[in-house]
């Protein structure tokens, strides 16, 4: 299984981590062929004007062997009440059909808003569980909360 992460702050890649060794599964991060930048409202700015013209940034990094994962945590940070551009350009790299994704995200405190659907309506032919959503604040102290919901929806090993 693959455990995939796309985050700025750092912390969707925590829950990852947390998420992979659970499962021992794979580490991927999403990466963008052009860095987003560092200051906070410049990322923020450029987030508003990808999302609002449905701009699908290039990755730069590559699943090679997708076709041998049958399961897929995705984590993501929400931005701005949404699915991160470079998540999108994910989703839409490769064939989901048959596989199941696990969504799990990261926020300020607002929730995953409508990102689980989002995903769905992405990955025709895919199983997408509800996922798991935490506050960035309670993230340092996530561990029995991951846990919990891994053996909540069958996946802890």
């Amino acid at each position: 299984m693959r455990v995939g992460d796309s985050s700025t702050a750092g912390t969707t890649e925590v829950i990852a981590g947390m998420v992979q060794a659970a499962v021992d599964g794979d580490l991927f991060r999403i990466e963008t062929v052009t860095p987003y930048p560092e200051d906070y409202e410049a990322t923020v700015k450029q987030a508003t004007e990808e999302r609002t013209a449905g701009y699908k940034p290039p990755l730069k990094t590559k699943v090679e062997n997708m076709d041998d994962y049958d399961v897929v945590y995705l984590g993501h940070p929400i931005w701005g009440m949404s699915l991160p551009a470079p998540i999108v350009s994910f989703l839409s790299e490769y064939d989901f059909s048959g596989k199941t994704i696990i969504p799990f995200c990261t926020h300020a405190g607002y929730g995953p808003g409508q990102t689980v659907s989002a995903i769905r309506a992405l990955v025709p032919g895919a199983t997408v569980l509800d996922g798991f959503d935490i506050e960035r604040t309670e993230v340092s102290n996530a561990e029995e909360a991951v846990s919990a919901w891994l053996r909540e929806i069958g996946m802890d090993v």
